[in-house]
């Protein structure tokens, strides 16, 4: 068994699970994944809510391609947030599963406000019957030569700082947002530039800028996160202020191909493979499209070389 939040399903929880998944293996067990939804953050301090990377739908699929054999799903209410870690064991591991052997990183915590470390753990394992081993943290070099812990929150600083390229070393696969496509304002299509618009997602946004990726559409999510036919595109997100005028942040995406049937009302999933610039002002309709064509040339060629 492994528990923990798993957000992002990144390089650092594919480790544990590919090391709890030899043993199972070896011990022809079923591996269990004990996960927590919503974040035990939003519920304790919703003005700290560090932002969903994977949806639970999102979540379970990645999960299940890390070869798990069940998913519990506990909800983040405050009865289980308070329980102490002694309480936290016997309720959910001695009762519930009984594990011969939970697999965690370094820095595991569990129970009421955190309070039970490793060596707590470790302690209750000894009572209760089942071992508790420890996985070395996964380092990550990024491109500038620093090496970094994998992790949920450096995965989020990347996002935010519009790094995309980097949030995909980390996560081991590109970073995806989820969600239907809903009718925008049209001003793409009078551009000659007829986007996707994303409806408002409950997931991180990368920063406001222009990005290369590639679009998946269709109702299940193994067409929405597998290996289905991907769609190269430009994304755009920002707050619509290209002529001075501010509005809502958008998310839109405009396929690099031609006739694109029309996409309101599909599920789509948007990845972000490499940031092309910064949102900017133009003073022209034309400096605009002069603009978009070259931010879809360059993306075309980043994309083609993938």
């Amino acid at each position: 068994m492994s528990i923990g939040n798993f957000d992002g399903v990144h390089v650092g929880h594919q480790l544990i699970l590919e090391e709890a998944k030899k043993e199972a293996s070896r011990r022809r067990k079923r591996l269990f994944v004990m996960t927590f939804e919503p974040h035990p953050v939003a519920v304790l301090f919703p003005e700290k809510n560090p932002g969903v990377l994977t949806p639970l739908e999102m979540k379970e699929y990645y999960l299940a391609c890390c070869g798990i054999d069940v998913l519990i799903v506990l909800p983040s209410d405050r009865g289980l947030l308070e329980l102490c870690p002694e309480e936290f064991v016997e309720e959910f591991l001695v009762k519930g599963v009984l594990p011969a052997i939970v697999f965690e990183g370094e820095d595991f915590n569990f129970g009421r406000s955190r309070s039970g470390g490793l060596d707590i753990f470790r302690r209750l394992g000894n009572e209760k019957g089942f071992e508790v081993r420890i996985i070395d943290e996964k380092e990550i070099v990024l491109s500038g030569g620093e090496s970094v812990r994998a992790s949920s929150s450096l995965i989020r600083n990347l996002l935010d700082a519009g790094n995309v390229s980097e949030a995909a070393k980390v996560l081991g696969r590109p970073y995806r947002l989820i969600g239907h496509v809903v009718k925008g304002r049209g001003r793409g299509k009078e551009l000659g530039f007829a986007t996707a618009n994303l409806e408002p997602v409950n997931q991180v946004i990368p920063a406001e800028g222009v990005y290369a990726g590639f679009v998946r559409f269709g109702e299940s999510i193994e067409k929405l996160c597998g290996k289905s036919e991907a769609h190269f595109a430009a994304f755009s997100i920002g707050g619509g202020e290209t002529f001075g005028v501010c509005s809502p942040q958008l998310i839109e995406a405009h396929l690099l191909e031609e006739n694109v049937a029309d996409l309101i009302g599909n599920r789509i999933t948007m990845g972000f493979r490499e940031r092309l610039r910064g949102q900017q002002r133009f003073s022209s309709e034309a400096e605009l499209i002069k603009q978009i064509q070259k931010d879809c040339a360059r993306a075309e060629q980043i994309l083609k070389k993938l």
